[in-house]
């Protein structure tokens, strides 16, 4: 890697990667967001483009998003970024697919499910542990719902529990699960040279934008009371705070339960 937080490499001609760093944490911070962003913008307007390839550098996918963001100061401005970069990645033309060894945790995870396509390590963990914080993930509450069912979302939301690659795959979340990184790599080659490559580029676009209108159009009306949910009702706790500031002077949070 070098200084840059997302490294770009043309993988086929048509085909880009973006890798988020720096490893190993791999956090999704405001000025990560801004260069995936950008680089979704490039993407999207070269017409030839069929397929982006999120992934993190090292070994994991990411952490997360930044916990020092989440403070009071800030979480007012962050948020509402952070839920357009969701919206910019589940409404790209140009499919996207994530590609996840490791952690994938809280804003981390949440970036990979808007994408169009999972690809996974089985041995990947998978999860949104704000709870935790004493907060709870505003994407993962509403994409989880549309995607696995209210069940599984409900334990993944409400208790931070981790799921392996290979289980999210039984629920559908995960296209394909894998042994080892190896296995995964071959088998994204072999997916864009048979499945990828041989389509119009403008076609898949169409494709993308129909097939996701649904999820995106719901994902915008759930985000209004959502976030408005997070700012106003759950940030006003003392709770939400205390459980932020715990994680930062790296103590055990002290509830109040209000």
């Amino acid at each position: 890697m070098s200084d840059k937080l997302v490294e770009v490499a043309e993988r086929n001609k048509g085909v880009v990667e973006l890798v988020i760093g720096p490893p190993p944490s791999n956090i999704v911070t405001e000025a990560v967001m801004g260069e995936v962003m950008d680089h979704l913008e490039k993407i999207n307007n070269e017409p030839d483009n069929k397929l982006v390839i999120l992934s993190g550098a090292g070994s994991h996918f990411s952490y997360g998003a930044s916990v020092q963001e989440h403070t009071p100061d800030r979480v007012g401005s962050m948020l509402p970024k952070f839920h357009s970069f969701i919206d910019r990645i589940l409404s790209s033309g140009v499919p996207v697919m994530a590609k996840v060894r490791g952690k994938c945790l809280g804003g981390g995870f949440e970036t990979a499910m808007a994408c169009h396509l999972i690809y996974a390590e089985n041995t990947a963990s998978f999860a949104v542990p704000e709870i935790i914080l004493g907060v709870f993930p505003p994407p993962a509450s509403a994409l989880l719902t549309m995607m696995i069912g209210d069940s599984i979302a409900n334990e993944i939301v409400l208790t931070g529990a981790a799921k392996s690659g290979e289980e999210l795959k039984a629920c559908g979340l995960v296209n394909e699960a894998f042994d080892t990184a190896e296995a995964m790599e071959e088998a994204i080659d072999i997916f864009i040279n048979k499945k990828i490559l041989p389509l119009s580029a403008s076609s898949l676009r169409k494709a993308s934008q129909a097939v996701r209108y649904g999820i995106v159009t719901r994902y915008r009306e759930y985000m209004k009371v959502i976030e408005k949910l997070y700012l106003k009702d759950l940030m006003s706790t003392n709770d939400a705070n205390e459980g932020i500031n715990a994680f930062i002077e790296k103590r055990k949070p002290e509830w109040k339960n209000n």
